[in-house]
This record gives C-alpha cells, structure tokens and sequence, in this order.
C-alpha cells in the first residue's frame, strides 16, 4: 500500500478546495477499475465524461481501455496535474452546483464519477450534471464509500471511525451512503435499470459500491 500523500496528511486540514498533491491513481481507484469497466462493458460506450476527475489519474486509465475522455472537477490543483499529465485530453473546472457548459449536454454515451458525491453537501447537483452530460440512454456509473450495518459496526469495535470519516478535513467525507440510500438518491434524480456491484473486501465489509444507472431515451 501507498504512503498516505499530503492530501490525506497535512494539507487539507484547512482549504479552499479538495487539495491534489499526487500524481497517480488512489488505492480506491485501483479496486474500482475492474468494477468500472465490467459496469461500462455491456454499453459499448465511446465518450466518456470522468465527473469529479481530481487529478486525472483514472481518467488517463480510462483512455487508455480504449474511451474517448474528457474530465470536469472543481478543485484547481487536482486539474493543473490532470492537464499536466495529460495534454491531449480535455479538461475543465466545474461547479457541481452550477450547469455545465452548454456545448457538454447530451454529448457522452457515459459518465463515470468515482469517490466523489461523499464529499459533495448537496449531492444531487452531480447527478443533475450527470443527466444533463448525457445522451438518451448513456449510462451512469457512480462509486461511493460502502456503509452497512456490520461494516459500521466494525468500525467502531475497530477504533477507525476518524480515519475513516475524515471529520478534521475541509472537503472531506460529509455524506455516508448505504446501498439503499445511494440507489434511491440515483432513482430519484431520473436513472433507470438501476445496477449495484462492491468492490473490495467481502460485500458486508466492502470499500466502495458501485451504482449504475441509465438516462431514459
């Protein structure tokens, strides 16, 4: 496993934004990428918009699986490393509270968002932006922190609550979803054929869930 980079250390203990300080791909982002791609698979997608792209790590895996990627976050360090690392995809800062560009709309055949609507207080603004993003019948695929009964229950036997919810990090962890809650907030905001899958661990105890969803035709 990976050092803990500055991000989880130091530097957003007091911020402006979600502060980016490595260039790679986080431990998450390792166990989502088969899920992803199993998730993508049965669409045959060839746009694809990363909805919270960071620092564009998994949005330079994603291109390299063979999708054409563009990627939209609102933190300005992750972005200088994702256009840095990047030059040949395109990228934009973006306010998940705010519409995007009209030219994005109905533009992409999927849109993957990973790890990113737990740290949003309004996180029905990144589903709207997913729907808005998409064509008629793309698909949503969409990964968040996994919480359950026996996982949280094993948190707390365990001591890792702080660790695990970041309480101390501006633009940390501030939304906690379980497979109902994520699924009922991805059905309200319009998506259909609603699909879930876990990654990592066993599916109790799992690190994320993945929830996949389609915008109506």
């Amino acid at each position: 496993m990976r050092d803990a980079p500055l991000t989880d250390q130091k530097l957003s203990l007091a911020a402006t934004e979600f502060v980016w300080d490595v260039d790679g791909n986080t431990n998450s982002h390792d166990l989502l990428l088969q899920p992803v791609l199993r998730a993508l698979a049965p669409h045959k997608p060839a746009r694809v918009l990363d909805l919270g792209c960071g620092n564009g790590a998994f949005t330079k895996v994603l291109s390299q699986q063979g999708y054409q990627m563009d990627g939209c976050d609102g933190s300005s360090s992750g972005l200088e490393i994702a256009r840095r690392n990047n030059p040949t995809l395109q990228f934009w800062q973006q306010d998940f509270g705010q519409s995007l560009p009209a030219d994005r709309a109905g533009l992409y055949d999927a849109v993957v968002s990973t790890e990113v609507i737990e740290h949003l207080l309004l996180p029905r603004g990144l589903l709207q932006a997913a729907m808005q993003a998409l064509r008629p019948g793309g698909v949503l695929v969409l990964s968040a922190p996994y919480h359950g009964y026996l996982k949280n229950l094993a948190l707390a036997l365990t001591g890792q609550f702080d660790q695990h919810w970041h309480p101390l990090r501006d633009f940390g962890h501030i939304k906690f979803f379980s497979r109902a809650t994520l699924t009922a907030l991805v059905r309200e905001c319009g998506f259909i054929d609603i699909q879930y899958a876990t990654a990592g661990r066993i599916p109790a105890l799992a690190k994320s869930m993945i929830v996949s969803g389609s915008k109506p035709k």
